[in-house]
């Protein structure tokens, strides 16, 4: 963490940034067929939940 110090003596600490990370195309496309999947099986467990509901009253 770097601090400064500015007018007045007062401290200002600014944080450090993680490295950035350079994806590649492989992992880029499994993630986003991961996160398709997700969504879909959300939305059917969605749906399912308004159906039994519907159902019941």
């Amino acid at each position: 963490m770097s601090v400064t110090t500015e007018d007045g003596g007062r401290l200002n600490a600014f944080a450090k940034e993680p490295r950035m990370e350079v994806m590649d195309i492989a992992s880029s496309q499994s993630r986003n067929r991961s996160s398709k999947m997700m969504l879909v099986t959300g939305g059917l467990l969605v749906a399912a939940m308004v159906a039994v509901t519907v159902a019941i009253s």
